[in-house]
């Protein structure tokens, strides 16, 4: 993957990111409500300010739907496999996940109550 080289800033205002990107900034304001992974702060003008990470993944996003021909479906599965984009709340893996995490939380209480229930000897 070819790669712009990003100016040495930390963050970018949504003029200078379409450029770097090569888009338009209304097809950045659109990814923005597509692709959970790119969420700019917002300054106190009310302007969108974009981070590098933003603007990396903004990159990805570019040269998987353009380069790639990847849909926005598409795009988002291969950003969620590659760990950029979040998973949804619908994912059967995450509620399996927040499963196991409830019966470990429960074997966690019943150890902790078993300990309890023993009577040990101050350490010396």
């Amino acid at each position: 993957m070819l790669r712009t080289q990003l100016p040495d800033k930390l963050y970018f205002r949504i003029g200078e990111t379409a450029e770097i990107v090569g888009v338009e900034p209304h097809v950045l304001r659109y990814w923005e409500t597509e692709f959970r992974s790119i969420r700019p702060e917002k300054s106190r003008k009310g302007q969108r300010i974009y981070s590098r990470r933003d603007v990396e993944t903004l990159l990805t996003v570019k040269e998987l739907l353009y380069g790639h021909r990847y849909t926005i479906a598409g795009a988002k599965r291969k950003l969620r496999s590659d760990g950029v984009e979040p998973r949804d709340a619908a994912d059967p893996t995450l509620r399996e996940l927040g499963a196991l995490r409830s019966g470990l939380e429960l074997v966690r209480e019943e150890i902790a109550a078993a300990l309890a229930s023993f009577d040990l000897p101050e350490s010396a």
